[in-house]
C-alpha cells in the first residue's frame, strides 16, 4: 500500500483546501483541510526535533477531547509513531498500569490531571503539559511555520493507535489499530451510511474510545467531510448545534439519546437536516426509537467492537421500527459466522457466538500474544458475544462478552471491580453484576460475603473504591449475603445472583 493512500489530509488539502475539516464548538477555532495538513507536518517536525519521536515509538495523551489530539494523530502517522489515548476518568493506579504496559516515549497531559501524572511510578520517560506554559497548545499560537514537509512513514499493517479496553482478567488490553483497519472501516462505513464530503457530524465521545475515533470521525475525514468537536456531552447544546450547523448524521448511545429527548429543546428544535441517528453500545429501548421516529429521525441500530471495525453491523433506517432490536446486516466487506461451543454453524433463530472475518480486524493486543491467540483463530475474530439470526437474515445480540455490562456507554468488566473489592480487609468473597438503571442503562451491584468477625457496611465499600477505579465502575448497590451461589466445580453462578435481588 503506497503512503499516499494513507495520507488523507494531503489529498483533501489538494481537492478542497478551504473546506472545514475540524471545528471546536468550545472555542472559535476551526481548521480547513489545508491548515490541518500543514499542522500535521508542523507537529510531526516538533515531535521529531524536540522529543526524537521515531517509527514505533508510543506517544500517550491524557486529555479530554481536543482538536490538537486529532492533528497530533495525523502528525504521528507521518513519523510512523503510535498514539495512545488514555481514559482521563481513570485513577492513578489504573493509568500507571497502562503507562507501564505501553511504555510511551512521551506523555502529553492536561494540567488538570497533573496530580495523577505525578503519582505514576511507571512513567520512565518525558512528559509534556498540553495546556500549561510552553505546552503543546502554545505551538498553535505561533504564526511562523517551519514550512517543512515530512513524508508519511505509517505502515499499512503496523499499529498507529493503541486503544485500551477493560479486560476480563481485570487488567486493560491495548488493541492495536492499523491504517489498514481504519481504511477498511471507513470504506464499510461510507458504503452503509452513504457518507460524502457534504456530511457534517458531531463528536462528543471521548478520544480514548473507538467510538470517538472510528464510528464517524475518521470515516468522515477520509471522505472530506466536517467534524465538530465537544469536550463533553451536553444534550441541549448538541440539539442546538444540530439545528445551527445543519448536522446530517447524529451518533449516540441509548443513554445520550434519552438525555436529549428529556431536554426542553427537543420539542421545538429543527432536526430536518439529520438523515438518521446511529445508535450503538447496547440495544435501544423500543419506546425511545419510536420517540425519535416521531421527531422525523429514524434510528439505525448497529453493533461493533474495538477489536474489529468498529462499524460491523447496521440496520437500515427503513427497518428501524419493523425490526426493532435488530442490529441488521453485516457491513460490506465482512464475513460472519454464528457457531456453537463445538465451532459448528447454527441455524436460523439459534443462539451462538459471533465470529468475524475481514480486513478491518485488529492487529492484536499489545504485548499480549496469548490473549491475541484466544481471540484471533484461523483468520476469524471470536467476539465472545452471543447472537441469533432470524429467517430473514437479520441479526440480534442476545448476550454480552462474558459478564461485561455497559454503564452510560462505558464497558465495565466485573473482574476488575471484584479484584479491588477483594483487597478490602473485611471481604471474603464478592461477585459483581450489572443491574438496570434509569439514567445509565446499567450500573454495578456487588454481592459481598464478609469475613468472619467483620462487620462491613455498603458505604464503607463504596468509599473504598473511590480514587482507585473510575467512577462509572464503582458499584451503585451492595448486598451483603452469607454465601455466594456456586456450581459443582465451585465456580460462582452469576446467573443465580439475579434471583437474589
Amino acid at each position: 500500500m503506497e503512503s499516499i493512500e494513507l495520507d488523507w489530509l494531503k489529498r483533501w488539502s489538494l481537492y478542497s483546501p478551504n473546506a472545514v475539516a475540524l471545528q471546536d464548538l468550545d472555542s472559535p477555532r476551526q481548521f480547513t483541510y489545508a491548515q490541518s495538513y500543514q499542522w500535521a507536518n508542523q507537529l510531526a517536525y516538533f515531535f521529531q526535533q524536540e522529543y526524537d519521536i521515531q517509527a514505533g515509538d508510543r506517544v500517550a495523551f491524557f486529555s479530554t477531547n481536543e482538536i490538537e489530539m486529532v492533528l497530533s494523530f495525523f502528525a504521528l502517522q507521518r513519523l510512523g509513531a503510535i498514539m495512545v489515548p488514555i481514559n482521563f476518568r481513570l485513577m492513578a493506579p489504573e493509568v500507571d498500569y497502562i503507562v507501564g504496559d505501553c511504555q510511551p516515549k512521551l506523555l502529553i497531559y492536561q494540567e488538570q490531571f497533573a496530580g495523577v501524572v505525578n503519582q505514576l511510578s511507571n512513567l520512565k520517560t518525558e512528559s509534556l503539559s498540553f495546556d500549561g506554559e510552553s505546552g503543546l497548545k502554545t505551538i498553535f499560537s505561533q504564526e511562523d511555520f517551519s514550512g517543512v514537509t515530512i513524508d508519511m512513514r505509517a505502515q499499512w499493517e503496523g499499529p498507529c493507535l493503541i486503544l485500551y479496553t477493560s479486560g476480563t482478567t481485570g487488567f486493560p488490553k491495548g488493541v492495536m489499530i492499523t491504517p489498514k483497519m481504519l481504511f477498511w472501516n471507513s470504506v464499510n462505513t461510507s458504503l452503509r451510511l452513504n457518507i460524502s464530503q457534504s456530511d457534517v457530524v458531531i463528536n462528543f465521545l471521548p478520544l480514548f474510545h473507538t467510538g470517538g475515533w472510528n464510528v464517524l470521525t475518521t470515516p468522515v475525514l477520509h471522505r472530506g467531510g466536517k467534524v465538530l468537536f465537544l469536550k463533553k456531552f451536553e444534550p441541549e447544546k448538541i440539539l442546538e448545534v444540530c439545528e445551527k450547523e445543519r448536522l446530517t448524521i447524529l451518533f449516540g448511545v441509548p443513554t445520550t439519546m434519552d438525555m436529549m429527548v428529556r431536554t426542553e429543546a427537543f420539542s421545538h428544535v429543527d432536526l430536518s437536516s439529520v438523515r438518521y441517528a446511529i445508535v450503538g453500545g447496547e440495544p435501544m429501548p423500543e419506546p425511545l426509537i419510536q420517540t425519535w421516529a416521531e421527531k422525523g429521525i429514524p434510528v439505525r441500530q448497529g453493533y461493533g467492537l474495538t477489536e474489529f471495525g468498529p462499524n460491523v453491523f447496521s440496520l437500515n433506517e427503513e427497518q428501524a421500527l419493523t425490526k426493532k432490536g435488530s442490529i441488521g446486516f453485516p457491513n460490506f466487506y465482512i464475513d460472519v459466522k454464528v457457531v456453537n461451543n463445538e465451532g459448528l454453524e447454527v441455524g436460523p433463530d439459534q443462539v451462538g457466538e459471533l465470529l468475524l472475518k475481514g480486513p478491518m480486524a485488529m492487529k492484536g493486543y499489545w504485548h499480549k500474544p496469548e490473549e491475541t491467540a484466544k481471540t484471533l483463530k484461523n483468520g476469524w475474530l471470536h467476539t465472545g458475544d452471543l447472537v441469533r439470526k432470524d429467517k430473514e437474515g437479520y441479526f440480534y445480540v442476545v448476550g454480552r462478552k462474558k459478564d461485561m455490562f455497559i454503564s452510560g456507554g462505558e464497558n465495565v468488566y466485573p473482574a476488575e471491580v471484584e479484584r479491588l473489592l477483594h483487597s478490602h480487609q473485611s471481604v471474603q468473597e464478592v461477585a459483581v453484576i450489572g443491574v438496570p438503571d434509569d439514567k445509565w442503562g446499567e450500573v454495578g451491584k456487588a454481592f459481598v460475603v464478609a469475613k468472619k468477625g467483620f462487620d462491613v457496611k455498603p458505604q464503607e465499600l463504596q468509599s473504598f473504591c473511590q480514587g482507585k477505579i473510575a467512577k462509572f465502575k464503582i458499584p451503585q448497590h451492595f448486598q451483603l449475603i452469607e454465601e455466594l451461589p456456586k456450581g459443582d466445580s465451585g465456580k460462582i453462578l452469576k446467573r443465580a445472583l439475579y434471583n437474589l435481588q
